[in-house]
């Protein structure tokens, strides 16, 4: 079962340094990522996409193949599928604050360990926007994002 979450940042940054966080985890298989896109709304006021092309844990990857990001027209066809597309994700992006920053996080199957993720994400910030998760799971999420983080983390 698929579960969508979008968190919110008040840096540009802060997204993608969660991004890379998360494909860290994915490589220690505590996640299955199907689809992620990091948004920023530039100082301009424009929402700027950049869409993962490369999802597939480090060790399934062949030597010289390099996975990065793209910005681009057509939003990723795993997050298209469920209905989140580039249009609902400007969209959604552009009622952020100049300078903000949203994570879409699109994963294919429940993580094997909650408590080991969670514990992973703790302290890493930003504000749960939507979620496809139940409410109580949700409500553990946001609380082990806005946690202190560990000492040594």
């Amino acid at each position: 079962m698929s579960t969508l979450v979008v968190l919110a940042y008040d840096e540009p940054h802060n997204a993608e340094e969660v991004r890379l966080k998360l494909q860290k985890l994915q490589n220690e298989y505590l996640l299955d990522l199907a689809d992620v896109v990091v948004a920023v709304k530039d100082k301009a006021g424009e929402a700027k996409l950049h869409h993962a092309t490369n999802l597939i844990p480090d060790d399934m990857v062949f030597q010289g193949f390099c996975g990065s990001y793209a910005t681009t027209g057509a939003a990723s066809g795993t997050l298209a599928a469920v209905g989140i597309n580039d249009h609902f994700m400007k969209t959604l992006t552009s009622m952020l604050t100049l300078g903000n920053s949203a994570l879409f996080v699109l994963t294919r199957t429940p993580t094997p360990s909650k408590d080991r993720l969670l514990e992973e994400l703790r302290g890493l910030g930003g504000k749960v926007l939507m979620t496809s998760l139940s409410h109580e799971d949700a409500s553990r999420l946001q609380a082990a994002l806005s946690a202190p983080k560990l000492a040594g983390s």
